[in-house]
């Protein structure tokens, strides 16, 4: 009995494991989008674009969640003087989460 207990806990560790390892991909892929879209209307080069995407998946391991990813975007279009709503920049990183999510879909 307590063999088929401790099989049934490292079954849901497992797939709390797979879950998390899901979820750290999804939100990889998501700022990889994200950084797509935003380093074009930041007008990066090919170069510029990588280091620009890497910087917005360094940007999200500050917090939980995306306020992090959000905030360095804005900043970052700001600073360039590029007029993007607020609501815009959500929209994308919605859609770059949707994208991501389809991309992991089995």
């Amino acid at each position: 009995m307590n063999n088929k207990f401790s099989d049934r806990e490292k079954g849901f560790e497992k797939k709390f494991q797979m879950d998390e390892e899901l979820q750290f991909k999804i939100a990889a892929r998501s700022n990889k989008y994200l950084g797509e879209w935003a380093s074009s209307m930041l007008n990066k080069n090919e170069e510029g674009k990588k280091n620009y995407i890497q910087e917005i998946i360094k940007s999200d391991l500050e917090e939980a969640g995306q306020e992090d990813v959000f905030r360095k975007i804005k900043k970052d279009f700001q600073a360039a003087s590029i007029s993007v709503e607020e609501t815009e920049i959500r929209n994308q990183m919605e859609k770059a989460l949707s994208r991501a999510k389809e991309d992991f879909k089995k």
